[in-house]
């Protein structure tokens, strides 16, 4: 089921963001972030639509990748389609078609590529990284940030 593999994405940010010791309202932010872009990922990166086909090996897997670059948290979703994201204008009743308006207004930046000889695309946004109750960065490096790849 799609919506399983973007709640583990949600969780899954969330127990990183905990380790690295952020605020909770870091920690919610990059959650909606991460559910946003993943769930774009899953409903949208089909390889039959792409102009360039992907390569085997990425068929249907969609990464997560989360860094901290010392003021930020940088999320990165990559899939295997070629086609970059676009806004929908959605009706006020609509369930979806919103996720890039909530990403323009919820991260600092955000923005797409297309890696050098890979046939999928990177969508990703940055999150302002504040830092717990001391407001001091954690003593001990921060662990990797623990890719989570998934295959639909």
């Amino acid at each position: 089921m799609r919506t399983s593999r973007v709640q583990r994405a949600r969780r899954h940010t969330v127990d990183i963001l905990r380790r690295w010791q952020l605020t909770s309202d870091t920690i919610e932010t990059a959650r909606l972030l991460v559910s946003e872009l993943t769930t774009n990922a899953v409903r949208h990166a089909n390889p039959a639509s792409s102009v360039a086909p992907p390569a085997p090996r990425e068929v249907g897997t969609i990464s997560l990748r989360l860094h901290l670059t010392g003021p930020s948290v940088l999320i990165l979703v990559s899939d295997c389609g070629r086609r970059p994201p676009s806004r929908r204008m959605a009706d006020s009743d609509a369930t979806c078609g919103r996720g890039l308006l909530l990403t323009e207004a919820t991260a600092s930046r955000w923005g797409y590529d297309h890696p050098t000889g890979d046939g999928g695309k990177v969508v990703w946004a940055e999150v302002s990284a504040q830092y717990g109750s001391l407001g001091e960065r954690p003593v001990s490096p921060p662990p990797p940030g623990g890719q989570l790849k998934d295959t639909r």
